[in-house]
């Protein structure tokens, strides 16, 4: 089913067919790459395509196993089955870092609360307070805090980040490849002192008072996002005719879409797309856990050499999301607004006055 939505019809930035079918998004094999020079380049023509038009895609042959995963969604529902008294204990207005657990309701999308709660996970690292003359985002770097009672979390959770990043650097390699861009150019903004993030998300069926925003129309503003979701549905997808399009689960598949940064690296020429999740009806629960590919926090993500940068049509003018040139600057933007309530324990200095 596709849901309309009341946004205006943007014009289309780049040429597409006459008739998209927008039913599913386009199905990437990551296997393609280990079947010879002839499967390769498909899968580069294919990548290239969704990544160029859409901005999404279905990820198939990623090599994470059904074990894998089933471990992670085992710890993940049971997080959300523990009493409400041992969640609220990571509650995240605890954390200058903006770890830990956010109730139903207290995160905000476009201003408007998300109707989910959720466990910010990060790299393990030491608490880090900026020193003198140091930018603020580094207070981004922290502990994360694990439920006593659950201590399988922390290990299935850790994990996870470390399996999907190995994946989300392989994909982007050979998305690079794919434009005619050096594999490797943006191997030294990662590394040992990368920033990964991983949110496990429940969704507990509709707001009492109708409200429908699962999570606000937003994109995401790292490299790359890898989502698993359950079978419930209710991801949605800004389309080129302007309107949201749900988007099937697939078993075994990520969910992949392209972040910020790759668009201001290709001048607009990769699609950070808007999408939102749509709040499951009634009672019904919903879990996903996306899956965030981000560089150093002091990263400077330069521009991408590539042979289509004459074709790329520029970066979307947002002024009311500007984006910066050092990567933990865009981050801390985006903690700020959707977690006012650590906000304003932690970083009231921070805040720009209304």
């Amino acid at each position: 089913m596709t849901t309309n939505t009341s946004l205006p019809n943007p014009t289309p930035r780049h040429s597409r067919p006459a008739f998209p079918s927008y039913q599913q998004l386009p199905i990437i094999d990551l296997s393609a790459a280990d079947r010879g020079p002839q499967a390769r380049a498909l899968l580069h023509a294919q990548l290239h395509s969704a990544a160029h038009d859409v901005g999404f895609f279905q990820l198939t042959g990623h090599g994470v196993t059904d074990a894998e995963t089933r471990a992670l969604l085992d710890a993940v529902h049971r997080f959300f089955a523990l009493p409400e008294a041992d969640r609220l204990a990571l509650d995240n207005t605890g954390s200058p870092h903006f770890r830990g657990y956010t109730r139903t309701g207290d995160e905000r999308t476009g201003g408007s609360r998300d109707w989910r709660d959720q466990l910010d996970i990060g790299a393990e690292r030491p608490a880090r307070a900026p020193g003198p003359g140091e930018p603020a985002y580094w207070w981004l770097e922290g502990p994360n805090q694990w439920p006593a009672a659950l201590p399988e979390l922390r290990t299935a959770a850790l994990a996870w980040i470390d399996r999907l990043s190995a994946v989300a650097e392989r994909l982007l390699r050979e998305l690079l490849t794919a434009i005619g861009a050096p594999a490797g150019f943006y191997d030294p903004v990662f590394g040992d002192h990368a920033h990964p993030h991983l949110k496990l998300v429940r969704y507990p069926g509709s707001a009492s008072d109708g409200a429908g925003q699962g999570v606000g129309a937003h994109k995401d503003y790292g490299f790359l996002t890898l989502l698993l979701q359950d079978r419930v549905g209710g991801l949605q997808v800004q389309r080129a005719d302007g309107l949201f399009h749900d988007v099937p689960p697939l078993p075994g598949a990520f969910v992949v879409n392209l972040g910020e940064l790759l668009e201001v690296a290709t001048d607009g020429y990769l699609l950070a797309t808007n999408h939102r999740v749509v709040s499951p009806p009634g009672a019904t629960e919903r879990f996903s856990v996306p899956f965030f590919y981000n560089p150093r926090l002091d990263a400077r993500v330069e521009p991408l050499p590539f042979p289509h940068a004459s074709a790329a049509p520029g970066v979307t003018d947002d002024p009311a999301n500007p984006l910066f040139a050092e990567y933990g600057f865009n981050e801390l933007k985006g903690k700020l607004r959707a977690h006012p309530l650590a906000a304003a324990r932690h970083h009231a200095e921070l805040l720009t006055p209304a």
